[in-house]
């Protein structure tokens, strides 16, 4: 690859079948994640429940997510836990896509849908943790690729659950011609556990169920399956499989072994580095919490994980509003956008959303995390005050949307990296970061879409600004606890901003 020197090449090809399984794992998050929202009337039909209990799903899902992410890195401590926990979590959403289908009553069906959503959550976490495990100061390329995978999922899912969606009402009854017509805009305009103006469509309950949506679900479930036997090949390849631990680890070719040697004869200081980063590297979320991983620490420790988790708790909440409410505040005045044309914008959000994790990948290699970090959260301001003057212009929405894509897609892996560099890969920020954007984008889409009901669509982008806002205000309080942050005595002569030498990052072990 012309944009990575040939220690950064080395160092991939090394780290090559770890690293293409985190991104196939998160491939399947991406998959998992976005196939809900599309298929969600279909749904309702299979359960034959309203559209407010329906959207209990959602929650179940996206609360459950939060939980696994708060939990995951339990299972960090060992190369195998993690590794074990991922294969368990890539399996559960193949075998949730298979009995889906399966499901004809609203609980149930929550109840599966919580179990993906643990699953998500642990992937989330681990994945994340393990890559900034391998590369530490290389890491930030290697995450712009892995929230690619789950963006291009994101995007594959709903591609194929389109052709098996219903265009009319799948409960055949009495009303159904009154209200086939508008399933369309019911369907692009659900948002999780959030109704809107909705609440208001009779949709009927009982009657014959027509759908083919299992279909979707078969297909995805297969699609998927390569994932969870991508971790069980790393496993093996490890020798982490029971039966197979007793064997001896594989002999490392001759390069790496000279690479070894070097990395055995560092100084004691890199050893002591280590042995701190296990005792004090990424716990669970209530692990990091107790009081032993804070004694002896600046409080610029402690304020750099908190500044960095509001920076993400802002920019992933506004990626959750935006996406959820973006077609709702096109259809209604001034805009007045039809239905059909709306329903475009989601997609081409998150289109670029994936557009720009693509050409962060090698645009990650050569500039730093918190230039790119301030690139992001500039940009989002920006568009949002540009969308607030020409707010009855739908060109500039369109222009807009996919704007605020280009801008959102880099941020949380820019974050994160720029995070774990400040705290030397020593604090729980993979854990705290991954939180605080999941509860962000829950807590956001809540209250956005209580704003827009009781003030109106206009709302939505003047949210979408102040939260564009405290996005950058934490941004510069991230920058200033990066400067009060000690760093070790070799980093001494380089300005905060400035990534520390290149060294060979620690070999992928077990």
């Amino acid at each position: 690859m012309w944009w990575w020197d040939a220690r950064v090449t080395t160092l991939f090809k090394r780290n090559l079948q770890p690293t293409l399984t985190y991104w196939s794992v998160f491939f399947s998050f991406g998959l998992c994640i976005a196939f809900l929202g599309p298929t969600l009337l279909d749904l309702r039909c299979q359960t034959q429940s309203s559209l407010s209990q329906i959207t209990w799903v959602f929650f179940s899902q996206q609360f459950c997510l939060l939980i696994g992410s708060c939990l995951g890195g339990i299972f960090k401590r060992t190369l195998a836990h993690s590794l074990l926990a991922l294969f368990a979590s890539s399996l559960a959403i193949s075998v949730v896509f298979a009995i889906i289908p399966l499901c004809h009553n609203v609980v149930v069906l929550a109840v599966v849908m919580a179990m993906a959503g643990l699953a998500m959550g642990c992937i989330d976490t681990l994945s994340n943790m393990q890559l900034v495990k391998i590369y530490q100061k290389d890491s930030a390329v290697f995450l712009q690729a892995l929230h690619f995978f789950v963006g291009f999922g994101a995007l594959l899912s709903p591609l194929i659950a389109d052709p098996f969606l219903s265009d009319t009402n799948c409960i055949l009854s009495n009303s159904t011609a009154n209200s086939s017509s508008n399933l369309p805009h019911i369907r692009k305009s659900l948002v999780p556990h959030h109704l809107g103006n909705l609440s208001h469509y009779d949709l009927p309950t009982k009657g014959l169920v027509v759908t083919r949506v299992s279909y979707a679900f078969w297909i995805m479930a297969l699609i998927n399956l390569p994932v969870p036997i991508a971790v069980f090949l790393l496993l093996y390849k490890e020798r982490l499989v029971p039966c197979c631990q007793k064997n001896s680890p594989p002999l490392l070719p001759a390069d790496e072994l000279a690479m070894e040697t070097r990395i055995a004869n560092r100084d004691d200081s890199s050893t002591s580095s280590s042995k701190l980063q296990s005792e004090l590297g990424h716990d669970d979320l209530f692990g990091c919490c107790q009081s032993k991983n804070f004694r002896g620490a600046p409080c610029s420790y402690f304020a750099v994980h908190v500044t960095g988790a509001l920076l993400l708790f802002m920019t992933d909440g506004i990626l959750g509003e935006y996406s959820g409410f973006v077609y709702s505040y096109a259809v209604e005045e001034p805009l007045s956008v039809g239905h059909k044309m709306a329903g475009y914008l989601p997609s081409l959000f998150w289109g670029f959303i994936t557009l720009g994790r693509l050409i962060s990948i090698p645009v990650s290699y050569r500039m730093k995390p918190a230039t790119m970090v301030f690139i992001n959260v500039v940009g989002v301001l920006i568009t949002f005050f540009l969308l607030l003057i020409f707010s009855s212009s739908v060109v500039f929405l369109f222009v807009g949307t996919a704007s605020l894509g280009l801008f959102l897609s880099s941020t949380f892996p820019s974050v994160l990296a720029y995070t774990e560099d400040i705290l030397q890969y020593k604090g729980c920020a993979t854990t705290v970061l991954v939180t605080g954007a999941g509860i962000g984008e829950m807590v956001l889409q809540l209250l956005v879409g209580s704003i827009i009901h009781d003030l109106g669509s206009y709302s939505f982008l003047v949210c979408g600004t102040i939260f564009g806002a405290l996005a950058f205000v934490f941004y510069i309080f991230l920058l200033f606890f990066h400067r009060m942050h000690p760093h070790p005595q070799s980093d001494m002569d380089l300005s905060p901003d400035k990534p520390p030498p290149m060294v060979e990052p620690g070999l992928y072990q077990s």
